[in-house]
């Protein structure tokens, strides 16, 4: 699991604003006009003039004495020297959080931690508090991101909450990011005004599409998983609104005790009355925030409950539906399934158990959540020869 923020040792910076952003540079040539706005990432005792802020790693610390007292830095410990060009930190006050890599195919950038869902399991609990300032701090960041990023995620919280502003975030990425992806988690309910609708999709992003949950064919289980009365009604016209306007739509189904059993159930829902949404997404359940606190009502082992979602994928695939199963392992679904399945936990926070070890299969499985390690995981893994 990468350390993805918190505090450091030693951050000296010359700027007054709460957080700074730096793009990342190991080049010393960089011309100066562009230096000076960047972090250098010292890996020599070669460090050049010009830039913004630099950056130490362990075994040339020693070289910061060389800087003038004008020059301000960080101290990277350890957790931190994945850290490579063109990367994105934000840097404050004895804290540094990482908001971009280059590398990483599973670049989210959090919106709001605010809510209108209050999710059993949800794994970032909503906050009632003006975090405002995340939109401003994505103004910035997006002029930053590499133009070859192939997607960008946007999270919350509920990002739609924002309204008008976070379409303005859409479109600043559509016009600084033209061939980068763009993937939206949403609940869907804002969609249910057709006229925010109607603005989301006059953006004309060639590549945006929303996922939204749906837990249930039952109304009731649906408000009652999302702890919130009036949900379903509002999740299923917005879906509706956003397909009459030929905007991309994922349909997203986080698996475990309330959901589970009638999983079948909303296969066929989605199939008889859904069959125009883009992508069907069965996904594993990330053991953080409420999951925790609820893990007694929620928790089921895979191995359980394999055969029903072999009937659920089935039925959706039979529809013609594009479907996929995410966070799962390998050795807890069955073989009918190996067409939809898909490696997909954030890099940063996916881990393999003790009991993965010598497997065969490592490499094509979905491994865990780095909380699914530690809280709890199946006890049917299996190493396949």
């Amino acid at each position: 699991m990468l350390k993805l923020g918190g505090r450091i040792i030693e951050i000296k910076s010359l700027e007054e604003k709460p957080s700074v952003l730096y793009k990342i540079s190991t080049n010393p040539l960089l011309p100066t006009i562009l230096a000076s706005s960047r972090a250098f990432l010292v890996s020599s005792n070669n460090i050049p003039d010009g830039y913004a802020h630099y950056l130490f790693q362990d075994g040339f610390h020693q070289f910061y004495n060389a800087l003038s007292r004008e020059t301000s830095y960080t101290l990277l410990p350890p957790e931190y020297h994945y850290l490579s060009h063109d990367d994105v930190i934000s840097v404050s006050n004895k804290n540094l959080r990482v908001l971009y890599r280059k590398a990483s195919l599973q670049n989210s950038i959090l919106v709001t931690e605010q809510c209108n869902h209050y999710c059993l399991m949800c794994s970032q609990p909503p906050k009632n508090t003006d975090d405002s300032w995340m939109l401003e701090e994505i103004k910035h960041l997006i002029p930053l991101i590499h133009q070859d990023t192939k997607e960008i995620g946007f999270t919350g919280g509920e990002p739609t909450l924002y309204k008008e502003r976070f379409l303005d975030i859409l479109k600043l990425t559509k016009n600084h990011l033209p061939n980068t992806a763009i993937h939206i988690l949403s609940n869907g309910r804002s969609f249910k005004d057709i006229e925010f609708a109607k603005k989301y999709s006059e953006i004309d992003h060639p590549d945006m599409m929303v996922g939204i949950p749906i837990y249930s064919d039952d109304p009731t289980i649906h408000d009652y998983i999302v702890q919130s009365p009036g949900a379903f009604e509002d999740t299923l016209m917005g879906v509706l609104n956003l397909k009459r306007l030929n905007q991309k739509v994922e349909i997203r189904v986080v698996l475990h005790k309330q959901s589970l059993p009638r999983l079948v159930q909303l296969a066929e829902f989605i199939g008889r009355n859904l069959l125009f949404v883009d992508h069907v997404a069965l996904m594993g359940l990330e053991m953080m925030g409420f999951t925790r606190a609820n893990l007694d009502s929620l928790w089921i082992d895979p191995f359980e409950y394999k055969d029903v979602l072999s009937e659920a994928t089935q039925i959706l695939a039979t529809y013609g539906i594009n479907v996929s199963i995410y966070n799962h392992q390998l050795c807890l679904v069955n073989n009918d399934v190996m067409p939809y399945y898909r490696k997909s936990i954030s890099d940063w926070k996916n881990e393999y158990a003790d009991e993965c070890d010598g497997c065969s299969k490592l490499s094509e499985c979905g491994g865990f959540f780095s909380s699914g390690i530690k809280y709890g995981y199946s006890k049917n893994l299996k190493r396949f020869n």
